[in-house]
C-alpha cells in the first residue's frame, strides 16, 4: 500500500519524526571506507554559552547543503561536530552568575571554580546541538567533540610542547592588549577597532636646565606618568641640537630623556612623541632600542597603581581628567583640540582595551606565517570567493607574534611548572614529580591558561585523533571544506591553516567556503540594541525548518551579506505548498502499474521538452554546489519546479492523464521520473519534505531513504534541443495570448477563434492542442498569412497571432464600462490638478507631501491615456 501524503502541508507533522528516523537508520555516520572517496567538513565549534542565532544557522544550513550533496554523490561524507569551550566568555556568564548568588570567583578557589564551570557546560552546552537537529542538520553525532575534551587536551599539550622545544613558544615581557573588564590579555585579532571623538591635549614639557620646553601632543594623557623619554626623528633640524638634553616630566618631576629615533614621523603635529614603553607597542620597541625603563602605571581594572602618585587609585578616566585640570593650573597645557581617531574595544565585552606590559606566553608568528601563505599562494588551499585571500594574505604578512597566555581559569592550563628552588621553568605534557634542572620537588603549574583559538587551531586533526595515528585521521584528514563567515578570518581560519601546516605537513582543508552576514530587511546587522533579531526556533515553529533553510540559501551568494526578512519566509513556505500540492497531484493521479522511476520507451514533444529542461538542471544545480553558488543552485530549483513543473507540464499533461490509456501512464512516468529526481536535487536545502515526499514515491530498487538516494546525473541522451527549442515557441504563443487576454480582462471561459500566420506551420500545428487548453482558443487555425477585420492582434517571435474582438469582449458592454472608467479618471485628474494649482498647498505643505500628489495626478494620468487609447481601437 502506497503512502499518502495529507492534505495539506503541515511540517510538525513529520520533521521531528523523519529526524529519528535518520538518526535510528545511521545515515549521518561516516566511517574510514576504502571503497569510498572522503569528504569532510569539521564544523566551526559554537561556545556552549550561546544559542542557535540566525548567523548559526546559516552557517549550518550552508554546511548541511554541502554534505548531503556530496554524501548522495556516493562519498563517505563526515561531517564533524562539537563546541567550544569559549573561555573568556563561559568565565565571565559563570561570574556574573556566581554574583548573583553572592559569591566571589576567588571564594570557590580554582578548583571549586572549575566544578561550576564543568556544571554549567553540562546545563548549557547541549542547547544548541538540540537545536542544530531541529534544522536538519545531517552531523555525525557520535563523532562530536568538546575542546576541552580528554583528545584534544592531549593535542594541546602536545602542540604547546613541541612549538616550546622547536623555539617558536616563548616567555617574556611584551606589550600585549588588555581588557579590563574580563581582566585578561587577549590576542590582536580579538580586538575591534572603532572611530571614537577624543582630544589631541597639546602640552609643553621643560628642559631640565630652564633653557625652555617642547611641545607634544597626546591621546591618553594619563599614560604620562609611565613616560621615560621624549623623542624626535634624527634628522629633523628643528631638535638635532637639542637631542641628549633632558626634561622635567610635568606633575612628576622626574628626568627624562630627549632621545632621536627613526620611528618618529617628522610631519605629523610639532614632530615630537612622548614614550611611554609600558603602554604603547611602538613605544616598547623604541624603548627596548634605546634601553629606557618601563613603569606600568595601571592596575588590572585600569585604576592608576602606586606609580600614578596622586592620583593612584583612579579610574583611568577619572585621571585623565584630573590630570589635563592639574596640567592647565601648572601652565603645561597649550590647547584641546578635537580629533577623530581609532579605539581598540575587547571583541568580548566592548570595553576599550589598554596597551600594558606584561609577561606572558607568545608564539613566534614569523616562520609559522611564511608556510601558511606559500599554501594558498599556490593554489593547494583556495578562498571561496577569491577576494578574501588577499585579506589573509594582508594580516599574516603584518602579523605580530602571539599572545596565548590568558589570566583565567577555564580554559586549558598551560604545561608549564615552575621550580621554586631554582626559578627554573619545565614544559611538560604531564606534571613533573622534579625539576628537570635541580631536581627539587617545589614546583608549581603555571596559573593561567590558553587562548581559546589555541586548541580550535587543532580543530580539524585534533578531532581525528591526533596525535595518535588513527584510521580516521589517515582516512579523513585533510578535510575539505571550511564553511564560516569573513568575520573570523583572522581568529580562526589563518591559525588552522599554520597549525595543520607546520604540525601535520599539510593544510587542514581544500576549500575557505566564506560566507556573509545576515541582516535585517533593511540591510542592518542585527543586534540586541537595535531589538531586530530573529530566533531561528521561532521561524521553525511558525512556517518548519524546511522554510527557514530554503530563506537562508536563496539569494546567498559566497562572501556577500544577505537579508533576512518575514516575506522571505512566506514565500519559501508557499514554495513547499507549491510543491506539496503538485506532489499530491502526481501520487493521486498515479497508475498502479508505475513502481518505478523508470521512463518510458515512447516521448511526446512536450515530455522531451520537460526531460530536456530537467536534464540541463541536474547539470547546472551540481556545478553550481561544487563551485559554492548554493543560491544560484537553489533559484534554479526553485524556478524550475514552480514554473516548469508545476505552472507548465503538470497543466500540460492533465488531459493526457484524464484520458486514460498509455498516454496517461507515460505521463506519469516521465511526472514520477522528474519529481523523483527533482527532490533528490532538492533534498540538500529542504531535507524534511523531501524526504516525506520520496517515501510516497514509487523509487522500487533506489533506496530507503532520499538522503542516501543516489545524486541524479545528466544523461546525454535525455538532451532534446529540437524538441526544445520548439516547444518554447508553442509556449510563447500561448504566454502571449495569455497576457493579451488578461489584459483586456476576458473571463477563462470565454473561448476565440486563434488565427495564427507562422512561417512554422508544422510547430504550430504539434501546438493546437495547446492552445485550445491553455490559451482559451475555440479553434486553430494556421497558414502563412491573414487579413482579419476588427482583430486583436498579438505578435511572437515566430507568429502573428489574430483574434476576431467580438468574439473576446461584448463590444457594447466594453465600451460602456472604459466610458465610466473615463469619466472617473477625468474626475481624478481634475482633482490633483486643482489641488496642486493652489498655491497655498503648494509652498506650505510639506515638500514630501507635495510630492505624493504629484504622483497620484501623474498616475490618474497614465491611466486616462490607456483608458482613451481602449476606446480608440474599439471604434
Amino acid at each position: 500500500m502506497r503512502k499518502q501524503l495529507d492534505k495539506t502541508y503541515d511540517p510538525k507533522q513529520f520533521e521531528e519524526k523523519t529526524y529519528q528516523a535518520w538518526l535510528q537508520g545511521g545515515y549521518f555516520h561516516a566511517k574510514p571506507n576504502p571503497d569510498k572517496r572522503p569528504y569532510t567538513i569539521v564544523m566551526p565549534p559554537p561556545n556552549i554559552t550561546g544559542q542557535l542565532h540566525l548567523g548559526h544557522a546559516m552557517d549550518c544550513t550552508l554546511q548541511d547543503c554541502l554534505i548531503r550533496f556530496r554524501r548522495m554523490q556516493g562519498y563517505e561524507a563526515l561531517w564533524l561536530p562539537g563546541a567550544d569551550h569559549a573561555s573568556i566568555a563561559t568565565e565571565a556568564k559563570i561570574v556574573q552568575k556566581l554574583k548573583e548568588e553572592g559569591v566571589d570567583k576567588q571564594d570557590l578557589g580554582r578548583e571549586g571554580f572549575l566544578k561550576r564551570a564543568w556544571e554549567w557546560k553540562e546545563q548549557y552546552g547541549g542547547r544548541i546541538v538540540e537545536q542544530q537537529k531541529k534544522m536538519g542538520s545531517s552531523c555525525d553525532w557520535d563523532r562530536a567533540r568538546f575542546t576541552l575534551d580528554e583528545g584534544c587536551s592531549k593535542a594541546v599539550n602536545e602542540v604547546f610542547c613541541k612549538l616550546y622545544d622547536e623555539g617558536l613558544i616563548y616567555r617574556g615581557e611584551r606589550i600585549i592588549n588588555w581588557c579590563p573588564t574580563c581582566k585578561t590579555s587577549i590576542s590582536d585579532a580579538e580586538v575591534e577597532y572603532e572611530d571614537h571623538a577624543g582630544h589631541f591635549w597639546h602640552l609643553r614639557y621643560p628642559f631640565t636646565d630652564g633653557s625652555g620646553y617642547i611641545e607634544l601632543a597626546t591621546t591618553r594623557p594619563e599614560t604620562m606618568l609611565g613616560d621615560t623619554a621624549v623623542a624626535v626623528h634624527p634628522d629633523d633640524e628643528r631638535y638635532k641640537a637639542m637631542v641628549g638634553k633632558t626634561l622635567t616630566l610635568p606633575l612628576v618631576g622626574r628626568e627624562i630623556p630627549l632621545i632621536a629615533d627613526e620611528y618618529v614621523d617628522m610631519e605629523f603635529g610639532t614632530g615630537v612623541v612622548k614614550i611611554t614603553p609600558a603602554h604603547d607597542p611602538n613605544d616598547f620597541e623604541v624603548g627596548l632600542r634605546h634601553e629606557l625603563p618601563v613603569i606600568n602605571v595601571l592596575n588590572e581594572d585600569a585604576t592608576l597603581n602606586e606609580q600614578g602618585g596622586k592620583y593612584a587609585g583612579m579610574d583611568r578616566y577619572e585621571a585623565r581628567r584630573a590630570i589635563v585640570r592639574d596640567l592647565e593650573e601648572g601652565g603645561f597645557l597649550v590647547r584641546t583640540e578635537d580629533h577623530q581617531h581609532n579605539v581598540g574595544a575587547c571583541y568580548r565585552c566592548r570595553s576599550v582595551v589598554e596597551p600594558r606590559v606584561s609577561k606572558q606566553w607568545f608564539v613566534r608568528m614569523e616562520p609559522l606565517a611564511g608556510p601558511a601563505m606559500e599554501v594558498v599562494k599556490n593554489g593547494s588551499l583556495q578562498f571561496v570567493p577569491e577576494r578574501f585571500a588577499k585579506i589573509y594574505y594582508h594580516w599574516m604578512e603584518n602579523i605580530r607574534d602571539w599572545c596565548i597566555s590568558r589570566q583565567l581559569w577555564w580554559g586549558h592550563r598551560i604545561p608549564a611548572w615552575y621550580c621554586d628552588d631554582c626559578g627554573e621553568i619545565t614544559v611538560a605534557k604531564s606534571a613533573p614529580e622534579r625539576c628537570a634542572h635541580c631536581g627539587g620537588s617545589h614546583i608549581r603549574q603555571d596559573e593561567d591558561t590558553l587562548d581559546t583559538w589555541f586548541s580550535s587551531a587543532l580543530w580539524p586533526f585534533s578531532t581525528l585523533g591526533w596525535p595518535d595515528k588513527t584510521p580516521e585521521l589517515s582516512y579523513f584528514y585533510p578535510t575539505d571544506t571550511l564553511v564560516t563567515g569573513y568575520d573570523i578570518i583572522f581568529f580562526w581560519v589563518a591559525r588552522m591553516i599554520f597549525s595543520g601546516v607546520h604540525n601535520m605537513g599539510e593544510i587542514p582543508f581544500k576549500n575557505v567556503f566564506i560566507h556573509g552576514l545576515i541582516r535585517d530587511a533593511q540591510g542592518r546587522k542585527m543586534s540586541k540594541s537595535l531589538g531586530n533579531g530573529v530566533d531561528p526556533m521561532e521561524v521553525i515553529e511558525q512556517y518548519g525548518a524546511d522554510a527557514l533553510r530554503l530563506t537562508l540559501c536563496t539569494g546567498n551568494s559566497p562572501g556577500n551579506d544577505m537579508r533576512f526578512s518575514d516575506e522571505k519566509v512566506r514565500a519559501s513556505r508557499n514554495f513547499a505548498n507549491k510543491l506539496w500540492n503538485a506532489s499530491r497531484f502526481i501520487l493521486m493521479n498515479l497508475s498502479d502499474e508505475v513502481t518505478s522511476l523508470d521512463l518510458p520507451q515512447e516521448l511526446t514533444l512536450e515530455d522531451r521538452w520537460f526531460l530536456s529542461l530537467y536534464n540541463r538542471l541536474v547539470r547546472e544545480v551540481t556545478d553550481n554546489l561544487e563551485h559554492f553558488e548554493l543560491g544560484v543552485a537553489v533559484q534554479k530549483l526553485y524556478d524550475f519546479i514552480w514554473d516548469i513543473l508545476c505552472d507548465w507540464y503538470i497543466e500540460l499533461t492533465k488531459a493526457r492523464i484524464a484520458a486514460g490509456g498509455e498516454s496517461a501512464k507515460r505521463a506519469q512516468q516521465v511526472l514520477v521520473h522528474v519529481m523523483g529526481g527533482a527532490l533528490r536535487l532538492l533534498h540538500p536545502f529542504m531535507p524534511f519534505i523531501t524526504e516525506e515526499i520520496w517515501q510516497a514515491l514509487p523509487s522500487e530498487g533506489i533506496s530507503e531513504s532520499v538522503m542516501v538516494a543516489p545524486w541524479p546525473e545528466y544523461r546525454p541522451e535525455l538532451c532534446f534541443e529540437r524538441e526544445e527549442e520548439e516547444f518554447s515557441k508553442i509556449m510563447e504563443v500561448i504566454k502571449a495570448v495569455r497576457n493579451r487576454r488578461s489584459e483586456m480582462n476576458v473571463p477563462p471561459s470565454r473561448k476565440a477563434k486563434l488565427y495564427i500566420a507562422t512561417g512554422l506551420p508544422e510547430t504550430m500545428e504539434k501546438g493546437a492542442a495547446f492552445f485550445e487548453r491553455l490559451a482559451g482558443a475555440s479553434e486553430v487555425e494556421i497558414g502563412q498569412s491573414f487579413s482579419i477585420e476588427g482583430a486583436v492582434q498579438v505578435v511572437t517571435g515566430d507568429a502573428r497571432i489574430f483574434i476576431p474582438l467580438g468574439e473576446l469582449i461584448d463590444l457594447d458592454k466594453e465600451r460602456e464600462r472604459l466610458q465610466k472608467e473615463r469619466e472617473q479618471a477625468e474626475q481624478d485628474v481634475s482633482f490633483f490638478g486643482k489641488k496642486l494649482e493652489n498655491p497655498s498647498f503648494v509652498d506650505r505643505a510639506p515638500e514630501k507631501v507635495v510630492n505624493a500628489e504629484r504622483e497620484k495626478l501623474q498616475k490618474a494620468k497614465d491611466r486616462l491615456q490607456k483608458i482613451v487609447e481602449s476606446l480608440e481601437a474599439l471604434k
